[in-house]
């Protein structure tokens, strides 16, 4: 029997949150990390902050404790190298300082609200998927409302199986939504994992390349760097999200709609993701 091929419209979005639709630059969970690390006497870069960004956050820290050359000052620091107990405990750690950073860094990205409406005009559920944990989540959805953003479900990493690049938490938040097929939902995030986590979910994917961890800048620092600088900065971030797999790679959140007027018309002919 042959099975029914899905024509469209595009049923409902999953966005990402910090660096998709707040946290200009994603920083909250960046400065986070830098102190944890400090307080063991590492001093670890941005940038090696920002690398694992996406996954679970006690992921994410044991990540970067396996980077090459944070493992190397570990080891020459602490005599041994970071185990499982090390990360454990920085893990436990870090949860308070990550919730009382977070609401200085609950702006919304320029665009988010006007471009979810847009969204919900089409028709469009909306739901969420984050890195962040539940009790994280409590106080950025109570902050994301008050700036005039709510989706329909947000799924938390610690409420599945696994966290990204795993397809789980789309697959909650379809569950959630009633929605189906899984190639009727675009996953739209600023991290490699984000457009990961959609692929593996059968779902298309859209990076935003400047707003979020590839740029690692917030909305002042962008606008403050030299034009060339800027461009090649956001071509190396569009690049990676490509390499990654993405179907499209656009700036930010307010560049969305048009892209999705184009996965419609690639439904209408019977393509998948």
């Amino acid at each position: 029997m042959k099975t029914p091929t899905f024509r469209g419209p595009l049923k409902a979005v999953l966005l990402d949150w910090a660096g998709t639709t707040m946290d200009y630059g994603c920083y909250a969970p960046a400065v986070a990390f830098i102190e944890i690390f400090r307080r063991r006497g590492i001093d670890i870069s941005m940038e090696e902050a920002r690398a694992p960004m996406g996954a679970h956050k006690k992921v994410h820290i044991r990540k970067i404790s396996q980077d090459p050359n944070v493992a190397e000052r570990w080891q020459q620091i602490k005599g041994q190298a970071c185990t499982e107990d090390d990360v454990q405990s920085m893990f436990e750690e870090f949860v308070p300082i990550q919730m009382d950073c977070l609401p200085t860094y609950a702006d919304l990205i320029p665009g988010t609200v006007e471009t979810v409406n847009e969204m919900r005009k089409r028709g469009l559920k909306i739901g969420s998927t984050t890195g962040y944990l539940p009790e994280m989540m409590v106080i950025l959805q109570e902050e994301a409302r008050r700036r005039g953003y709510e989706p329909d479900s947000t799924v938390c990493a610690g409420e599945v199986p696994a966290g990204r690049p795993e397809p789980w938490m789309c697959l909650r938040n379809a569950e959630n939504l009633g929605v189906y097929p899984m190639k009727s939902i675009v996953k739209i995030g600023d991290t490699l994992p984000d457009i990961e986590e959609g692929l593996n979910a059968g779902m298309w994917t859209i990076g935003l390349a400047k707003t979020g961890n590839e740029m690692g800048l917030n909305e002042a620092e962008i606008e403050s760097l030299p034009k060339e600088e800027l461009k090649t900065r956001l071509a190396h971030a569009v690049d990676r999200m490509q390499e990654t797999g993405a179907h499209y790679v656009v700036e930010e959140i307010m560049d969305v709609p048009p892209i999705l007027d184009a996965i419609d018309a690639q439904l209408a002919q019977g393509k998948t993701p």
